[in-house]
């Protein structure tokens, strides 16, 4: 399994960023994906979580209505649109998909917002 995150960077406040995960080693499909982000000195933050078909989402209160998650299946690949950013945002954000027993995770990619 591999999780390869980009389009992170730094953006001012009330910007935006897309993020992407490519994903290999697995039936893409077949698994619901999520996307987490982590500060140092917290736990790791579940943002957004998508099934397999894409067809149920589901976003931690503190993002809802200013990030949407969503996948192509034909890329194998899962996106985090972040609207609206606000310096709490910033974190490094990883994709991960749980294959039992397991989880696997990306490098992540770390976002700042920061005028």
């Amino acid at each position: 399994v591999q999780l390869v995150e980009s389009g992170g960077g730094l953006v001012q406040p009330g910007g935006s960023l897309r993020l992407s995960c490519a994903a290999s080693g697995f039936t893409f499909s077949s698994y619901a994906m999520s996307w987490y982000r982590q500060t140092p000195g917290k736990e790791r933050e579940l943002v957004a979580h998508i099934s397999s078909a894409g067809d149920s989402t589901n976003y931690a209160d503190s993002v809802k209505g200013r990030f949407t998650i969503s996948r192509d299946n034909a890329k194998n690949t899962v996106y985090l649109q972040m609207n609206s950013l606000k310096p709490e945002d910033t974190a490094v954000y990883s994709c991960a998909v749980r294959r039992v027993p397991r989880s696997y995770w990306g490098q992540g990619t770390q976002v700042t917002v920061s005028s």
